[in-house]
């Protein structure tokens, strides 16, 4: 096995026990730390297993004036394309499991993402699934314009190092129960 695949099964062990312990975010409470752009657009993502939940953050940023967009998935091997949401928009269930916003929304180009992560380290790099779906994504919208990519994390998910590639897009910030991480 490589260094990522042990780290990320050991990582995803993990994460699932910070649930279980009954770890409460409270990502809401630190929005306005966040310094975003007036009006900027935030893209977050709908929690999948146990994914550090975005939700409560997200909607107290919509509530400061940031219009909402969530990930669609267009397939292996692609980025990601965002599109607009807002709390109680009608959804469906993308074939790995993922919540979605219908196929026919509004696309928009989000200047700051809010990632998920299995780990992450000081230097700001994350460690994700695999499927380099964030890194494609952040590197295709790095490339046209200045893009913030905001992790969403428990502070127990922090690692000395997270081993990376050339292809591995680094974060911006990481949000954590404890406050806001920039690096």
């Amino acid at each position: 096995m490589t260094l990522k695949s042990d780290l990320r099964r050991t990582a995803a062990a993990h994460r699932a026990s910070l649930v279980r312990s009954g770890h409460d975010l409270a990502l809401a409470a630190h929005a306005a730390a966040l310094s975003l752009e007036p009006h900027a657009v935030v893209a977050g993502y709908c929690a999948f297993r146990d994914e550090a939940d975005p939700r409560s953050l997200m909607l107290a940023l919509e509530r400061l004036g940031h219009p909402l967009a969530l990930p669609v998935m267009l397939g292996k091997g692609l980025p990601l394309r965002f599109q607009r949401w807002s709390d109680g928009d009608a959804m469906c269930v993308h074939p790995y499991g993922v919540s979605e916003p219908l196929p026919n929304g509004e696309a928009v180009v989000p200047p700051v993402l809010l990632v998920p992560l299995l780990a992450f380290d000081r230097r700001g790099f994350r460690l994700g699934y695999g499927g380099g779906f964030y890194d494609r994504t952040l590197q295709g919208l790095r490339a046209e314009a200045v893009v913030q990519a905001i992790g969403i994390a428990y502070a127990g998910q922090e690692v000395a190092e997270v081993p990376h590639d050339q292809h591995d897009q680094p974060l911006d910030a990481v949000l954590t129960e404890n406050g806001l991480i920039r690096f």
